[in-house]
């Protein structure tokens, strides 16, 4: 019985550990430990933008999968990576953070509240209007083009996470 005891107070030892672990991660760790996620990191740190991203924030960012940058333009993505294009990349990439801790039920308020839409300004300077479309919260762009969440708060220690299935675009 004092064995099986022992056993079971270990066990609930390391999960409370790894739970706490994982509570640790930023929002960049998160990213770079999502296999979907592997565009957008390398895009980050062309960008320079990895330690502003580790700072305390906290950041919401709207995460694009790899297959949201496949649906660039033939050669964009290899074109934004290029040194002489940091500038531009960093101002894409920053359309798709927004400074605060707006979760999923923060969102959905804010489109309620605004008789079903709500803009957020983006660090860039940008704004998204962000609204319900069949049930799932949409992000239109400054120039009409959109995006689905399809999964949000992934938090992190300075911020939240809501993955998008297209990269939103700056004018």
């Amino acid at each position: 019985m004092k064995k099986l005891f022992k056993a079971n107070l270990l066990a609930v030892a390391l999960l409370i550990s790894s739970v706490a672990f994982s509570q640790q991660k930023d929002i960049v760790d998160i990213a770079i430990s999502s296999d979907a996620h592997t565009t957008l990191v390398a895009a980050v740190k062309a960008a320079s933008l990895v330690e502003t991203l580790k700072s305390e924030g906290p950041f919401t960012v709207f995460a694009p999968v790899n297959d949201a940058f496949s649906k660039l333009p033939k050669g964009t993505v290899e074109n934004l990576l290029k040194p002489e294009n940091k500038a531009t990349l960093a101002k894409i990439l920053t359309y798709h953070v927004v400074a605060g801790n707006l979760d999923a039920n923060a969102v959905i308020a804010a489109i309620k509240k605004g008789n079903g839409t709500a803009s957020v300004k983006t660090v860039s300077g940008g704004m998204l209007t962000a609204s319900i479309d069949n049930g799932k919260v949409k992000l239109t762009d400054e120039n009409g083009g959109s995006s689905f969440v399809t999964a949000t708060d992934l938090k992190g220690s300075n911020g939240i996470i809501h993955v998008i299935d297209t990269v939103v675009l700056p004018k």
